[in-house]
């Protein structure tokens, strides 16, 4: 451990480059603290001190806009096939929707972080789908959880987090007064209450004066998540203006491209991007996007902020938009791509075939041995018998020979004729040899009934 003084840790500054990134309620936290230091660099600058170079922002599934993202529940629902048109469930949902549709036409709605009639979408969806004890996880529609936690107990990890947060030696290298003996938990009330930002607009309307300052945005979403779906940030970024243009206009009218993006040989995402703003579309993907794809999202954020792996080493990843090859940024590792992972198992298979000729061979080498052995023994046997008659075949019973345990297993043939079983061959081996000894090894794994919106605080996870 060492501390780095205040000139010097000035002095990084001005070589450092300063990003924010973060997921899902974070989308109202980043854009503020991205202004708050913007504030500050003004004031810096006045009085001759230092910027903090904040260079960009990335927002995974977050929840920025609740007057574009709030009417994404319903579409989400549908386009996933959650609620089949024609069916009681879908003209359930669509009923509230419609309510949530109305109450965001009353006067100041659309600058309210939370509007109770549009939350309903959601937590009703989860309550009328919920059969044996199991409702949707609301982070991932392609999972199930327990009944009125739908998704809370996701990911699977989250049940160490708060053990591990509590214990001593971690509270002591975090700083934390131990006399609060209550510790670490997940949602905690007197946070939730603390973070309330009751008066604050939501942070969409921060967005396009950041971007204008020079700011890089990044929003990525995961396309298997409904709480913080990508259809609302679609929309969001499509009724968004900046720079002189609405969404992701190149000219008026005229839109950027959605580029195809693949990864390691597989379909990942979609890339579009316009003036300063970067939207990436993660397929297969939860709320949660790193935990579902880590070197994917490593890819983005190398790509993002435009780092140079070159002095890292190993093995870059075959990253391309629209097929045409990325400049080398993630490093390689354990592939996490289907294609990829076929590609190690035939490697595997193939080991494991050459292990299997390889140690074959070997037997069959010591078969050889042996029979040259057996073929000596029987020789000098003969050539003992021709010179010494008065020998008993009783007294060469205890012999520890080759041909001494074959004439004990087989009692009662004759050897020397050739009389004997060919299986006996297979069966010769070194005593120091075992068959398990020729497996090869797997690949390695490298690799309450009211739910809150995560902005709250609340009974959501929020990242």
């Amino acid at each position: 451990m060492f501390a780095l003084s205040s000139a010097t840790l000035i002095r990084s500054l001005t070589v450092l480059q300063l990003y924010i990134a973060g997921e899902s309620y974070a989308g109202q936290h980043i854009p503020y603290i991205a202004k708050a230091i913007q504030d500050r660099n003004k004031g810096i600058t006045e009085n001759g001190g230092t910027k903090w170079p904040l260079k960009g922002l990335l927002i995974g599934n977050g929840w920025i806009s609740p007057a574009d993202q709030y009417p994404s529940y319903f579409k989400f629902i549908e386009r996933e096939g959650l609620a089949k048109p024609g069916t009681s469930l879908h003209h359930n949902i669509n009923a509230l929707n419609e309510v949530c549709l109305s109450k965001l036409e009353t006067p100041g709605a659309k600058n309210k972080l939370d509007v109770g009639a549009c939350e309903l979408v959601l937590q009703q969806f989860l309550d009328l789908t919920t059969e044996d004890h199991q409702c949707y996880n609301m982070y991932d529609v392609r999972l199930k959880d327990e009944a009125k936690s739908c998704g809370m107990n996701w990911p699977p990890d989250l049940k160490n987090i708060e053990p591990y947060l509590q214990r001593p030696d971690v509270v002591k290298a975090l700083n934390i007064n131990p006399a609060k003996k209550s510790g670490w938990t997940e949602c905690a009330g007197m946070v939730h209450m603390a973070f309330t930002a009751k008066n604050s607009i939501p942070s969409v309307h921060l967005l396009p004066g950041l971007i204008e300052s020079g700011i890089n945005v990044l929003l990525f979403s995961g396309d298997k998540d409904l709480i913080c779906n990508h259809i609302g940030t679609e929309t969001l970024i499509h009724n968004m203006d900046w720079k002189g243009g609405t969404g992701f206009e190149t000219s008026p009218g005229v839109w950027a491209p959605r580029h195809d993006w693949s990864f390691e040989g597989e379909p990942a995402g979609i890339y579009q991007s316009a003036r300063n703003l970067t939207y990436v579309l993660f397929y297969n993907s939860s709320h949660m996007v790193p935990f579902d794809n880590p070197r994917q999202s490593r890819d983005m954020l190398d790509r993002f902020m435009k780092v140079d792996i070159a002095s890292i080493g190993g093995q870059p990843s075959d990253s391309r938009i629209d097929g045409e090859k990325l400049p080398q940024t993630a490093v390689g590792g354990q592939a996490n791509s289907t294609a990829a992972e076929q590609n190690e198992k035939e490697r595997l298979k193939q080991t494991e075939m050459h292990a299997y000729t390889k140690s074959g061979e070997a037997v069959l080498i010591i078969v050889i041995i042996g029979v040259i052995a057996w073929g000596f023994f029987i020789w000098r046997s003969r050539r003992t018998r021709r010179g010494y008659k008065g020998v008993s075949n009783n007294d060469m019973s205890d012999s520890t020979s080759v041909l001494s345990r074959l004439q004990n297993k087989h009692s009662g043939r004759d050897v020397e004729a050739g009389d004997f079983d060919e299986a006996e061959l297979d069966q010769l081996h070194s005593p120091s040899i075992e068959r398990e000894d020729y497996a090869v090894g797997e690949a390695s794994d490298d690799d309450d009934h009211i739910i809150s919106h995560p902005e709250t605080g609340g009974n959501r996870q929020s990242s």
